[in-house]
């Protein structure tokens, strides 16, 4: 992070305050890692509500570390801060093994609820790699919820649930989430209590898909499935081998007509990969449409960000 980066962060988050932007619901004030601000992309800013957590996912030199710090700090001691509800200032070290958050300002608290699109979601700040939403899925779980009026919803890598909040609050008559983490399960069911959502309407499965297929396709058909794995998951899933698998299985869950949203967000891996696999694993399922990334999302590669395609019969 040379002083000319530092800069350019400077401004955007004076930006953000400026227009207030803080003030309404969680964003992405800085994505560093779409490349398009030069000693700033191993860097990434969120607005979560009253929490600004900012990630560095490469070790700085010293100087620059406490060059980024007493930014933090200076633009914190603003009163727009203070009008805009600010409440602290995380410093996330995702180099770092168990990616360790440093609070500069405030206190972190955890869990920690936000909004988005009128949902409430609970984030869980300073106690592991990931907060338990992304905020770049925005624009998906909007179609979600958009989509789902009276289907059967099947949320395979569910994680912490989000796609099923949406699902329910979009008015499915049933979603069925799938993730081998059943903590992050738990704190999807957090979730669905959280919007005052009916529970007999969702069903969480605390079970590897790979090994479970059969009490998938028991508790189908599904007229929309919704896969989200991650890239690379130790002894469960690599995304380049395991996906077909996926994809493959998709005729024995889907219902007549149904539709299916896959994703991936792998920068090295692009929206080709999945429409070929589909062609191949699933042919029956056409190809619909790609889902816009929210703005603060830009990369100056489309292809490296993620990827969210519309399949239907």
């Amino acid at each position: 992070m040379t002083p000319d980066a530092l800069t350019v962060l400077q401004q955007h988050l004076d930006l953000a305050l400026a227009l207030a932007q803080p003030t309404g619901e969680a964003r992405r004030l800085l994505h560093g890692r779409g490349q398009r601000w030069p000693g700033l992309e191993q860097v990434t800013v969120d607005w979560l509500q009253g929490m600004v957590l900012v990630s560095l996912f490469r070790e700085p030199q010293a100087p620059q570390l406490q060059a980024l710090k007493t930014l933090l700090l200076q633009w914190a001691a603003q009163p727009a801060w203070t009008l805009a509800g600010g409440k602290a200032v995380l410093l996330q070290h995702r180099y770092l093994p168990a990616s360790p958050t440093e609070c500069l300002l405030g206190e972190i608290i955890s869990p920690w609820v936000i909004e988005e699109n009128g949902l409430r979601y609970q984030l869980d700040l300073g106690r592991s790699q990931n907060t338990g939403l992304f905020l770049d899925m925005r624009y998906g779980r909007q179609w979600v919820q958009a989509n789902a009026q009276g289907k059967r919803v099947l949320n395979l890598f569910a994680y912490t649930c989000g796609f099923s909040v949406a699902a329910i609050a979009g008015g499915a008559s049933f979603v069925v989430n799938l993730d081998m983490a059943k903590a992050a399960l738990s704190r999807g069911r957090d979730n669905h209590r959280l919007n005052d959502h009916d529970l007999s309407k969702v069903s969480f499965m605390g079970h590897d898909l790979f090994k479970s297929w059969g009490k998938v396709i028991k508790a189908g058909p599904y007229d929309l499935v919704i896969i989200d794995p991650p890239s690379f998951q130790k002894g469960s899933f690599v995304l380049t081998h395991d996906y077909r698998k996926v994809l493959r299985r998709l005729p024995e869950v889907l219902s007549a007509g149904g539709q299916v949203l896959a994703c991936l967000n792998d920068p090295q891996v692009g929206a080709d990969f999945l429409i070929d696999c589909m062609a191949t694993e699933a042919p029956q399922l056409r190809f619909q449409q790609r889902l816009e990334n929210p703005p603060e999302f830009v990369d100056i590669d489309p292809e490296a960000g993620l990827k969210a395609l519309v399949f239907a019969e």
